[in-house]
């Protein structure tokens, strides 16, 4: 199945997708440095492209680089 990278997940699915924990993703959503969101109301939602494009801005071939 090819997935839909205008797909909208919650923040628990975007949390499960990146393996991390759920209020890692809100701390993130307070202070900045995570990915992007939208917010629909009271609704958080993650695009899966702006989820995709994080995890490659994060990739790194060693520990110095930034």
């Amino acid at each position: 199945m090819q997935s839909n990278s205008n797909e909208f997940l919650n923040r628990k699915q975007a949390a499960e997708f990146l393996n991390l924990k759920k209020c890692t993703l809100e701390a993130w959503a307070i202070r900045g440095g995570g990915p992007t969101f939208c917010k629909f109301g009271r609704a958080v939602r993650y695009r899966l492209s702006d989820l995709e494009k994080y995890i490659q801005e994060q990739t790194r071939q060693n520990t110095i680089e930034a």
